[in-house]
């Protein structure tokens, strides 16, 4: 049933029950029917039983709920110890492997510039032969 027909028709009934004077005498019975059901016995019995029973529980209820809550925050707490401890292992991993990509970049570079270095040197040594060749004086022919 939607909610809002129902609260239409409980306040159009309250509004018939004390706004007209057949619904307040209306009214009027079943209060007075209701504060002698209330005021039975039988009726203050069981409030009283509830009532001790509740008061008994309490405790108890009071106990569990604290134990609940103590067994949510060490688990939070233990939860919260492992994901630390994960984030610091990959950290401590990214770390590692930043490390071990530099020291192999650094290695090619190294050997790049060795290697350019060398083909260098044997560019320049070619180059000063070629030049040696050239400078040489040619011999003249003795006749």
């Amino acid at each position: 049933m939607n909610p809002r027909i129902f609260a239409l028709g409980l306040g159009v009934a309250i509004g018939y029950v004390l706004g007209t004077r057949a619904g307040r005498e209306r009214y009027e019975q079943m209060k007075s029917a209701i504060a002698a059901l209330w005021e039975d016995p039988r009726v203050a019995k069981a409030r009283a039983d509830v009532e001790a029973y509740a008061k008994q529980q309490a405790p108890i209820i009071r106990e569990r709920a604290e134990a609940a809550a103590k067994d949510v925050a060490a688990k939070t707490s233990a939860t919260a110890k492992t994901v630390a401890s994960k984030v610091a292992d990959t950290a401590t991993d990214v770390v590692t492997g930043a490390s071990k990509v530099v020291a192999d970049l650094r290695e090619r570079g190294e050997t790049a510039v060795d290697s350019a270095a060398s083909s260098v040197g044997a560019v320049r040594d070619a180059a000063l032969a070629a030049l040696d060749d050239d400078d040489e004086p040619e011999e003249s022919p003795r006749s």
